[in-house]
């Protein structure tokens, strides 16, 4: 397993294992089952629901003599509704109730959309939806700025609860302007990235300014045509020059297209529940695409973004929130 460089020198794995989607009844024996191949880094939030999950695994995996919890990066994210001042601290410390660890390796702000908070008594996790059970349910936005959040972030590194701070869906904008005024610069930025979605001006300024990325989704579609959000059509690894490099190296189509994401100098969290497909995205460290191929697969770019809150958000919330031009 190869790493990528924080700032600070502290490495991160290349690939990571992502558990959005992951079924709850499968978290755990699937946490221990990554650790077991070699996977150290572990992708989570709030959101996904099977935080608890997870943690049974690591605890598992802990105890089997897998590995030791400081062999590990756990990433987890700050939910929406938990943007205030008030509430960041509670947030942290829930995830790391349910992951069963003392800290974290790095907690990222999820989305730059504040909604009003929810009751961990009322609603866990407490989703997009204000009240679910409204005659018309809606997001409740919340007027937190992201120096706000940013500030209380910064407060869990000095309290020793996270080590790392990033964001998560961030723009440049948003980027260039939360360095302002970061009292603790950010480690990490998290951006949905494949070929078709190569965001190549965000990643550079990133790279500059010392941030590293990593690319969630780096599938592409295929992260989403179970939710009805991408077209079976719209596969990257149908790609002839994707299927003619794989062929070349004598690797699949979806290693070649992972290939180029760690190629790239990002970090990348594929998500699967297959054990042999574990195994299968990792295997990526014994081969190297030429420049030419990078170059090809990078210009299918498309700006082709599948998971876009100005989109889902009115469809299946009945909020729009862009966040995107």
């Amino acid at each position: 397993m190869q790493s990528i460089r924080l700032a600070d020198g502290t490495e991160v794995p290349s690939v990571g294992l992502g558990f959005w989607k992951v079924e709850n009844e499968k978290a755990a024996d699937l946490t221990v089952e990554a650790i077991s191949r070699g996977y150290r880094h572990l992708d989570n939030a709030c959101d996904y629901g099977n935080e608890a999950e997870v943690g049974e695994g690591i605890e598992r995996a802990i105890q089997d003599g897998l590995c030791e919890r400081e062999d590990l990066w756990v990433t987890s994210k700050l939910w929406n509704t938990y943007h205030s001042a008030d509430h960041v601290r509670l947030a942290v410390e829930r995830s790391l109730s349910d992951l069963r660890v003392d800290y974290l390796d790095l907690y990222l702000v999820h989305f730059p959309i504040p909604l009003q908070f929810v009751p961990f008594e009322t609603r866990y996790p407490p989703g997009w939806f204000f009240d679910p059970e409204a005659d018309e349910p809606r997001m409740e936005l919340a007027d937190v700025p992201v120096s706000e959040t940013w500030r209380a972030m910064e407060q869990l590194v000095d309290e020793g609860l996270v080590k790392h701070i990033g964001v998560s869906n961030f723009s440049v904008v948003l980027m260039r302007d939360l360095m302002t005024y970061a009292r603790i610069r950010p480690s990490m930025l998290q951006v949905e990235l494949h070929p078709y979605l190569t965001q190549e001006k965000l990643v550079r300024f990133c790279q500059q300014q010392e941030i590293a990325v990593t690319g969630f989704s780096p599938l592409g579609a295929m992260s989403y045509f179970s939710i009805g959000m991408a077209e079976e059509g719209e596969s990257v690894l149908d790609q002839p020059v994707v299927k003619a490099a794989a062929a070349r190296h004598g690797k699949t189509p979806a290693q070649v297209v992972l290939r180029w994401g760690v190629q790239r100098g990002t970090a990348i969290i594929p998500k699967t529940s297959k054990p042999d497909r574990l195994s299968e995205n990792i295997d990526l460290f014994d081969f190297e695409l030429s420049s030419g191929e990078m170059n090809s697969i990078a210009a299918l770019n498309q700006n082709r973004r599948f998971n876009d809150p100005g989109v889902f958000g009115e469809e299946a919330f009945n909020t729009f929130v862009p966040i995107y031009e």
